[in-house]
């Protein structure tokens, strides 16, 4: 038996790392970010969680219940937990497939390798189609967090009274930073999740979903259990801790009452009812740009954080000071992004897409990123019109860096580049122009959320849907602006009345079509090779290339 646990080993690190040759990425990067054979077996229905923080030692106590079904045959089961926790035992149901009669799994079976453990089921391996459990007991130190969001982990800090206020944020760094799971995008909770957070009395544990109990435990502390319904990404679980109050409103919204809730610190109470109201005029415009908000059965809520933002689902982190724009600053430095919260807009923006609409696949981040980033823009046109839209969305343009593809490494546990928000956002706006049609376009992103609600996809699956909807043949817009970092360069040049163009620092087969102006907007559709028309009797005068197109232009002789 012991010869064949090894044997079994062998040939899935063999195998792992081989296949990571080909790629400048560890064997570690490969464990986190494919969907391998100790993966793609099992599927994920449901986690309790239960957590339980020292403020003091800067510890933590935890169990997790996964409940799975077996899709197909497997010998080994990932389970990922990053160091330094540590997981104490294992008890699961794999013997009887019965709720009540458990056995505890003797190490021999379970293999620790970085922050993985691989569960051997040598002699009793799970039967297809059935359903399991496999309750995880862990403790130990996690990761602290040293400038979250962006470097995640466990943030232990204090209010301003001196309270403790503890949080995580791990969309980056992945969940298995604090309790043990499957630690990949494209396996969601179908059944959504149960979260018991243990706090001291003093202090309230606040997390995603609803709560659904309070229970004293008699020791100088208490249980508060919150409980998601719908599917969730992993790395939207979230405990909040602290000296929390309570506020809230009933949204009238697409699908009826919506419950928005407002968890904030004591002394931030009359800040946040001033500073919140965004929180309404946000969901009355993203219901009318997206569809309904996809979480009414788990409400909305903003919960104040120790740390910028974060948009965890049906529980946003809130910590922008209470002030309009970035911390106070526009990014676009046009003005326009002073009119409204930004983290408020947002993380929010991702409760449609990156919470409802999940990519596979962190290479395709650009799914939650780009759209969400864009929603500033379209918020900002609901409320303050086009015009002042679209110099929002031009004024970030500065922030793109262009070093990196959107699209990075598939299968593998790399971060995206920082392009997937404002890059994103204006292939998005230039995509918008190709369209030409704003009430179709806003049908396309309503029917995105209608087709892919709480699902997981490709970005091909995104690709294809915009094209199909829009009738137009979009590869090469999304080839040219995901998957290379050069941006068109429209080179033209004006003879007397005849205007030629042509597409030039673009990849084969580039042939976006623009607008420019002397006759109004006039609809032009340059290739790569050169392309005339009269200007006749305009000429030049007031000619003009739309803005709107994230483009070069070179005026050529």
């Amino acid at each position: 038996m012991k010869f064949v646990r090894h044997f079994l080993i062998f040939c899935f690190v063999f195998f792992v790392s081989y296949s990571s040759l080909a790629q400048p990425f560890s064997h570690a990067d490969t464990l986190r970010g494919s969907n391998g054979p100790e993966r793609n077996f099992w599927d994920v229905l449901h986690y309790d969680i239960t957590v339980k923080p020292d403020f003091s030692s800067k510890t933590i106590t935890g169990i997790t219940t996964i409940r799975f079904r077996s899709i197909a045959a497997g010998n080994m089961l990932q389970i990922d937990l990053q160091d330094p926790l540590i997981i104490d035992s294992m008890y699961s149901n794999f013997h009887f497939q019965s709720d009540t009669a458990w056995s505890k799994l003797h190490d021999s079976y379970i293999y620790k390798e970085g922050n993985t453990y691989h569960v051997i089921f040598t002699g009793y391996a799970p039967y297809p189609n059935y359903v399991y459990l496999l309750t995880i007991y862990y403790h130990g130190k996690p990761r602290e967090a040293v400038k979250p969001p962006w470097d995640g982990g466990v943030i232990w800090s204090k209010d301003e009274n001196n309270n403790p206020w503890i949080s995580t944020a791990c969309q980056d760094l992945g969940a298995s930073a604090w309790f043990p799971c499957k630690d990949i995008q494209s396996d969601e909770p179908d059944s959504g999740t149960t979260i018991h957070i243990i706090v001291p009395d003093s202090l309230i544990g606040v997390s995603n979903g609803r709560s659904t109990e309070i229970k004293p435990l008699g020791n100088g502390t208490t249980s508060y259990t919150w409980n998601v319904k719908a599917p969730i990404n992993n790395y939207d679980i979230v405990p909040y801790i602290g000296k929390y109050v309570h506020f809230g409103e009933v949204y009238k919204g697409e699908k009826g009452d919506l419950d928005m809730d407002y968890w904030v610190l004591d002394y931030n109470l009359d800040k946040a009812k001033k500073q919140f109201k965004d929180a309404a005029r946000m969901m009355k415009a993203f219901e009318y740009w997206f569809g309904p908000y996809p979480f009414y059965e788990d409400g909305y809520k903003l919960v104040d954080a120790p740390y910028l933002g974060m948009e965890n689902q049906s529980g946003i982190a809130y910590g922008n000071d209470y002030v309009n724009g970035y911390l106070g600053k526009d990014l676009s430095k046009s003005g326009r992004g002073l009119k409204w919260d930004f983290i408020i807009v947002h993380e929010s923006a991702h409760e449609w897409f990156g919470n409802s609409i999940t990519s596979n696949d962190i290479a395709d981040m650009w799914i939650h990123e780009a759209f969400a980033s864009y929603a500033e823009t379209l918020f900002t046109e609901y409320y303050y019109g086009k015009e002042a839209a679209d110099d929002y969305e031009i004024g970030v343009r500065k922030l793109i860096e262009n070093k990196k593809p959107m699209i990075s490494h598939y299968g593998v546990n790399e971060e995206p580049p920082e392009d997937i928000y404002f890059k994103g956002s204006n292939m998005i706006h230039t995509i918008r122009q190709v369209i030409n049609n704003d009430s179709l376009f806003r049908k396309i992103l309503c029917g995105l959320n209608t087709e892919f609600y709480h699902q997981t996809v490709t970005t091909k699956k995104i690709e294809s849907y915009i094209s199909d909807q829009s009738h137009i043949d979009l590869s090469k817009v999304f080839d040219q602006y995901l998957r290379t970092t050069q941006i068109p360069t429209l080179e033209y040049k004006i003879d007397g009345y005849t205007l030629s163009y042509r597409w030039t620092n673009c990849i084969k087969g580039f042939n976006m079509p623009i607008t420019v102006n002397f006759k109004g907007n006039w609809p032009i559709k340059p290739t790569e090779q050169w392309k005339s028309i009269s200007m006749y009797p305009e000429g030049d005068v007031n000619f003009s290339i739309n803005r709107n197109f994230y483009i070069n232009t070179k005026k050529v002789k």
